[in-house]
């Protein structure tokens, strides 16, 4: 199964745990590939950053670079621009592109999608039920 994870989900994993840390260990367990693009991975990083600054004493940058280790890298042919905030189209050129199944997030603008073509948005709980 190929999935996108979407920047909240990761960031919440990383620092706050829960049932986004769930969906990571899933990850590293091999129960489905991750896609990214070069866009989606410099959102990673810089968002990471950012929270480190406020949450020092949490987070653990190796967590992220295995996550990024273990996800498939490709560059979009298509640039898509569907999405309420234009900032997410990324994930769904990704995803299309990669011919995934799943975009999993917990951001509004993409969950309101519901479905784009064959890619289904879903929330992390309702991912974590169809693994």
């Amino acid at each position: 199964m190929k999935i996108v994870l979407d920047t909240n989900v990761i960031i919440s994993a990383i620092f706050f745990g829960g049932l986004p840390e769930q969906i990571i260990k899933c990850l590293f367990d091999g129960k489905f590939s991750v896609f990214a693009s070069p866009q989606i991975v410099q959102e990673y990083l810089e968002t990471y950053t950012a929270i480190h600054k406020k949450y020092a004493d949490k987070g653990n940058s190796a967590v992220l670079q295995k996550i990024i280790e273990k996800s498939t890298i490709i560059e979009p042919k298509h640039k898509i621009s569907i999405c309420r905030d234009s900032d997410d189209d990324k994930f769904i050129s990704c995803a299309l592109e990669g011919k995934c199944l799943y975009i999993v997030s917990g951001d509004n603008d993409l969950l309101s999608l519901g479905k784009i073509e064959n890619v289904e948005i879903i929330t992390v709980s309702d991912f974590l039920k169809k693994i």
